[in-house]
């Protein structure tokens, strides 16, 4: 094992600990990402099963206006 000095073994100590604090700080961002996500995609999702509904309903109305149009 090399001869480290008391300083370099200090650097050393502190920059793990910094790293240790960015983990972190990574895994807590990772999580409210994820956490965001889940909402935008639940959003999404009833997003497109109210144009899908607007969009049925439309074709219905035009079907309507349609045959009313042949009487």
């Amino acid at each position: 094992m090399p001869d480290y000095s008391v300083e370099e073994l200090v650097r050393l100590e502190q920059r793990v600990e910094e790293l240790l604090r960015l983990c972190q700080r990574l895994r807590t961002e990772n999580h409210a990402l994820r956490e965001s996500q889940t909402q935008l995609n639940a959003e999404r999702a009833s997003l497109q099963g109210k144009n899908d509904l607007a969009r049925a309903q439309i074709e219905s109305i035009i079907g309507r206006l349609k045959a009313m149009e042949h009487h």
